[in-house]
């Protein structure tokens, strides 16, 4: 039996360009992804972070956080 993942709360950007919806995951901006709907721009994020963190998707480029000072 497959262990079940707790649920993780991400956050994105978006925005409606006439009857699109399109947005982006905030660790991963330059990798952007569109709805008809934003259920379903919702759902299209999902399924883009589970390619970007799986390795599906090579050589991906996040942000990071550093200190300095």
């Amino acid at each position: 039996m497959e262990k079940k993942r707790d649920p993780m709360t991400i956050r994105y950007v978006y925005w409606q360009e006439e009857d699109m919806w399109l947005g982006y995951l905030e660790e991963f901006p330059d990798y952007r992804t569109q709805g008809s709907s934003s259920e379903d721009l919702e759902e299209h994020l999902k399924d883009l972070y589970n390619d970007l963190t799986s390795g599906v998707i090579p050589n991906v480029r996040r942000i990071a956080e550093l200190e300095v000072g």
